[in-house]
């Protein structure tokens, strides 16, 4: 169960690193980010452990990362070229 937390974190980890690095304009602070993907990443665990049960590994590393990557794709700011301006008044 530890090495699977430990696992869960790392996992968190190296996400939220690939995606400051892919995505830096667009997200805010780094702490924020590595803070989300790691927490997105132990809760994802957590729930895939209570649901699945204490034998597949790889599953609920699956769970995991899924819930990682959900966590960190809702701090993603829209692109600049993207936004809409105002009408003026």
């Amino acid at each position: 169960m530890i090495l699977e937390a430990l696992g869960s974190t790392l996992l968190g980890a190296v996400l939220a690193w690939t995606a400051v690095h892919r995505f830096s304009r667009r997200l805010p602070a780094r702490p924020l980010v590595f803070c989300t993907g790691v927490a997105g990443a132990l809760f994802g665990d957590f729930v895939t452990h209570s649901a699945l049960g204490p034998g597949p590994l790889l599953l609920s590393l699956l769970g995991a990362a899924v819930v990682s990557a959900a966590s960190l794709s809702l701090l993603l700011r829209p692109a600049g070229r993207l936004r809409r301006r105002s009408a003026p008044a």
